[in-house]
């Protein structure tokens, strides 16, 4: 018995976060067709999305958003509208959920789909299911989606860029069973999937730049040029060919908090005052979603934006406040022996994932065993955990404001617009994941 071609889309939210910003401020972001989110126009940070009519003007995520006001002067700024990009991101999920079961977060704003089985079910083309997938999430949600279809997540990533209304789309793109490679061949390598800009240079050094030149070359003289791995995927690349499953649960990778200052930050007590704030937050992320992490990464960006960051993982996962404050401290100060000159960047971030036990009953001041010290005294302890998730409910009762560590009081709280990435990431790298 044959077996049938794999049915996999590609969700990708049209413009998310300027979509979600024009939802929230319908008067403000919402009137404002030039429009950049990311911050203010006097920030320092960088652009996380701008409206197409702003990507005209050569605007892109992760440029110096003083950069893009000069590029395209008359855009409107406004903040990442944090909360509410979650909850759009959570409803559109749960829209995919009626269709299929098995759908994997790939970022806030991208979801693989599996159809496999489905085919009785939707009698009908797979461009057609898309189209309405497309609808479903429009009218539960008022935001729209651009959908790419094909065999496997590869051929999906790609026709949903075909797809989408900046490249002149109409919302969706099927690539039929068999027509791979003749979809493939109309892009540079570049233009694919975990092909980073110093892979995508030694190709071009050697002759490669588009798909067909790569096509020309067997799969011995890939692996003789690039070496077995890259040699060996960049073969099934070209040909669309990618046998990467769709998981319903993906393994979140890491999440982080950081902030991009209006001026330089040059004394330690500003720059730990400005870390335990970030590190309270990241915490609060990580409990919010049931977890706790072994890994501690604190980066810093100085003021001629030198990037350097120091991580140390732990024997055993933590999740209070007071343990990745502590960890993050040792770690900054570390970065800071080496190289001590003004801050303009700070962040702190969380990875080696488990999932956290339920916390027992909560109270704030539980005595301690009773006992010898210990030696290597524990980087977390139980009451840590329980003070933390006591906090958690307090904040979310009464306000974030409403309990603070004593070194934020010294100090007019402000909402830097940090930011914070909880979702699967892309691996790092030069082959697939």
């Amino acid at each position: 018995m044959t077996t049938p071609p794999r049915r996999i889309l590609l969700v990708d939210a049209d413009a998310f976060f300027v979509a979600v910003a024009r939802q929230v401020d319908p008067e403000g972001a919402g009137k404002a067709t030039l429009l950049i989110v990311g911050g203010s126009a006097q920030s320092r940070g960088v652009v996380c999305s701008a409206s197409y009519e702003v990507r005209k003007f050569g605007v892109r995520s992760g440029m110096p958003i003083q950069r893009a006001i000069r590029l395209c002067p008359q855009a409107t700024c406004v903040p990442v509208p944090r909360h509410a990009c979650s909850d759009r991101s959570r409803a559109i999920a749960a829209v995919l959920q009626r269709w299929t079961p098995v759908v994997q977060a790939s970022s806030i704003d991208e979801w693989y789909l599996d159809l496999g089985g489905t085919e009785a079910l939707y009698d009908e083309p797979l461009a057609a299911t898309a189209r309405r997938i497309r609808d479903a999430v429009r009218e539960a949600t008022g935001l729209s989606v651009s959908i790419g279809c094909g065999t496997n997540k590869l051929v999906a990533k790609v026709a949903v860029e075909v797809a989408k209304p900046g490249a002149g789309g109409d919302g969706v793109h099927a690539v039929p069973p068999g027509a791979e490679v003749e979809f493939m061949r109309r892009f540079e390598l570049r233009d694919l999937p975990f092909v980073g800009p110093r892979l995508a240079e030694r190709l071009a050094r050697n002759g490669l730049r588009t798909v067909p030149d790569a096509l020309a070359w067997d799969e011995p003289a890939l692996v003789g040029l690039l070496g077995e791995r890259t040699g060996r995927w960049i073969h099934a690349w070209v040909r669309g060919i990618d046998d990467r499953p769709v998981a319903s649960r993906d393994v979140q990778k890491g999440m982080s908090r950081e902030d991009t200052f209006p001026r330089d930050l040059h004394t330690e007590e500003e720059l730990e005052r400005e870390l335990l704030r970030l590190s309270g937050k990241v915490a609060a992320d990580l409990r919010g979603d049931g977890l706790r992490a072994r890994t501690i990464t604190v980066k810093v960006r100085d003021a001629d934006f030198v990037t350097r960051q120091a991580a140390r993982t732990l024997d055993t996962a933590v999740e209070s406040d007071r343990a990745v404050a502590t960890v993050a401290r040792e770690l900054l100060r570390r970065l800071r022996k080496t190289r001590r000159v003004g801050v303009r960047l700070l962040g702190v971030a969380l990875s080696g994932f488990g999932e956290a036990a339920a916390p027992d009953q909560l109270a704030l001041f539980d005595g301690e065993a009773a006992g010898g010290e210990a030696p290597e005294p524990p980087v977390e302890t139980e009451r840590d955990r329980r003070l933390s998730h006591t906090l958690d409910a307090l904040r979310g009762r009464f306000g974030r404001d409403v309990i603070m560590p004593a070194a934020l009081r010294e100090r007019p709280s402000r909402e830097p617009g940090a930011h914070r990435s909880s979702v699967p990431r892309v691996p790092r790298g030069e082959g697939p994941e």
